[in-house]
């Protein structure tokens, strides 16, 4: 019987370097609610890139937080804002986990990798720089996928690079830089990319969260953030 990838990372979990710099005991994190039951989110809000970076910037500093983590499996209202995600059947299911912060905040290999692609989704609502990684852990492949990062992330890049667990490879990026969203990282793990280089689905439809959820396990099993919340 094959051994799936969620129960691989959680019996290497001690083992993951954090994705972003983070001291538990000394910073703290919040969780981020953009699901349509959150009704203080309102579209006002999400569809101005400079409000939605204040309405989250806010949230920060009223805490005193470092960070605000969430996202993923949550059916969201904010992709209405963006054509990207529009279909006969909107995607509005988000696969990933969204770490909000400063822009430039430096992001780290949470264990060795190798560069499989990366590319500049320069789409509005889109992933802006992405970067996807290669990894071998447990006998198994698998991929973690980093968007919204910074155009110096990707300067000097060559796919087949080898990134080392606690290395910085890549910082977040500035809306013109990231698909015009407020600073954050996206990040996502997915067993099989289906072929696809630079870019993998961040946000699917309800109708396929079965499919795309078993594709892309929580990223959580490598953040280690949840239980900081």
């Amino acid at each position: 019987m094959q051994i799936s990838i969620a129960d691989i990372l959680t019996s290497k979990q001690n083992e993951f370097h954090p994705v972003v710099p983070f001291m538990p005991d000394k910073y703290k994190i919040i969780s981020l609610d953009l699901s349509l039951s959150n009704e203080e989110l309102t579209e006002e809000i999400y569809v101005n890139t400079d409000r939605f970076g204040k309405w989250i910037n806010e949230k920060l500093l009223n805490s005193s937080a470092l960070y605000a983590v969430g996202g993923y499996n949550e059916n969201r209202k904010i992709y209405s804002r963006s054509k990207v995600f529009d279909a006969d059947e909107p995607r509005r299911l988000h696969l990933g986990t969204d770490i909000w912060g400063k822009c430039n905040t430096p992001v780290i290999a949470p264990l060795d990798g190798v560069v499989h692609s990366f590319a500049f989704n320069n789409n509005f609502g889109d992933y802006g720089v992405t970067i996807i990684l290669s990894h071998y852990l447990g006998g198994t492949n698998f991929y973690t996928l980093y968007g919204h990062l910074s155009l110096n992330s990707i300067k000097n890049l060559e796919e087949g690079v080898l990134i080392k667990k606690g290395d910085v490879f890549a910082e977040f990026g500035m809306q013109f830089e990231n698909g015009n969203w407020p600073s954050h990282l996206h990040f996502q793990i997915i067993s099989d990319l289906e072929e696809m280089k630079g870019d993998y689905p961040g946000v699917c439809k309800l109708s396929e969260q079965k499919k795309y959820l078993a594709n892309c396990t929580d990223p959580d099993l490598i953040l280690q953030m949840n239980k900081y919340l």
